[in-house]
């Protein structure tokens, strides 16, 4: 039978406290977690969930990718993805040496349509290819930004930059998230790009949320809200300011604010309801389907995983909503029904996971600690199980 990985998220959780001479007790203190939560998640009989990993990451300030393991060198280099990091990082590294004088930029148009070309791609799940093709892209977009100085050039540079936040976050790369992110913001200042700035402020909010500091990620969001206020009037906008609620909805929950939550999810809705599916507004996947996901999150979030659960099953998504999208769904899904003892049916979704976006569920937490949680459960699951378990590296 496959066995629970060694170095699975608890024992590394004990190996940090160890590191620090801290018992069990004093990390619970130090974390504000329930202590038979810790023991059992230690001991690798409870998977670890977002809000207790982010919890213990500050009580031993270090950083989250430090306790949940990533990146996850070992399937990056199997799946030839290790080599790609370096290139991006030169890449971001450049911004503010103006134009290179060995680089010959192509016209605007074509440079235009690769970078949503790569928008695409990512959220087909195809990360891989982004990733190869990025760094370069990044370069030829960095000169004829330089060159032409235009406000166009510059936006056009903060969406390649956004790309590479797109990427390295989802293959375990924060600090190279949050060097895209600044540049993502240098760019976009020069551009006078209210609409790109208040999307650079909703993402940054997001790696925030990771980490756990609820109060400085709820602080991004309402400046990312009043820059939009700058920002002339439409649906563009509105797509921005309501996707704005829906990141601050889950950090209200991770932070059990349920009223706030509400109050988000709520305003989410509404201006759904005006905009219809916007999946196209900066591929942001806005849209009635989007908030209704973001509310089996946020229920999740809430520790109330039978609702989460069974809301979840009954969303409907559209042919065309983004691979990516799907993939992060059905692992919030998985994930809810672990939690309520469906344990089937969270396999199952983990499966649809690995299905709609591969490259992307390899590399997914949540997918990990969700497989993590069944294995643990010792309930009977089919032979694809472990299977499964081989693909992920555990």
């Amino acid at each position: 039978m496959h066995a629970l990985p060694h170095d699975h998220t608890g024992a590394r959780i004990k190996r940090l406290r160890l590191e620090r001479h801290l018992t069990q007790r004093a990390l619970c203190d130090l974390a504000q977690i329930p202590y038979s939560t810790l023991t059992k998640t230690e001991q690798g009989t409870l998977p670890a969930s977002p809000r207790l990993i982010a919890a213990v990451a500050r009580a031993l300030r270090v950083e989250v990718a430090t306790v949940t393991g990533q990146p996850y060198t070992t399937e990056l280099r199997a799946d030839e993805l290790d080599v790609l990091i370096q290139p991006i990082r030169e890449a971001l590294d450049v911004y503010d040496l103006g134009a290179d004088p060995d680089i010959t930029p192509r016209p605007g148009r074509l440079l235009e349509d690769d970078a949503q070309g790569l928008l695409v791609a990512v959220r087909a799940g195809e990360i891989k290819r982004t990733a190869s093709q990025l760094p370069g892209l990044i370069l030829e977009q960095t000169t004829a930004a330089h060159i032409e100085d235009t406000t166009e050039g510059w936006l056009l540079l903060a969406s390649y930059y956004r790309t590479a936040y797109d990427v390295t976050s989802k293959l375990g790369f924060p600090d190279l998230a949050t060097i895209a992110l600044s540049r993502m913001e240098w760019a976009a200042e020069r551009g006078s790009g209210a609409v790109i700035g208040g999307m650079y402020r909703y993402m940054r909010a997001l790696t925030y949320l990771r980490a756990g500091q609820y109060r400085t990620g709820d602080r991004l969001i309402r400046r990312g809200l009043s820059t939009l206020e700058q920002a002339d009037s439409g649906r563009e906008r509105d797509v921005l300011v309501g996707q704005l609620h829906l990141g601050a909805a889950v950090m209200a929950a991770r932070a059990k604010d349920r009223a706030a939550a509400d109050e988000h999810l709520e305003e989410a809705g509404r201006i759904a309801q005006l905009t219809g599916d916007a999946s196209e507004v900066h591929w942001l996947s806005f849209g009635p389907t989007n908030v209704a996901v973001h509310r089996v999150s946020v229920l999740a979030e809430l520790d109330e995983y039978g609702q989460a659960a069974q809301i979840g099953k009954a969303v409907a998504m559209p042919k065309s909503w983004p691979a990516s999208r799907k993939s992060h769904h059905f692992a919030e899904l998985a994930r809810a029904q672990m939690w309520s003892g469906q344990l089937e049916d969270s396999f199952a979704n983990l499966v649809r996971a690995r299905k709609a976006a591969p490259q992307q569920a390899r590399y997914h937490q949540t997918v990990r600690e969700t497989y993590d949680g069944l294995e643990a459960a010792k309930r009977q699951l089919p032979d694809s199980f472990l299977s499964y378990g081989s693909w992920l590296g555990a």
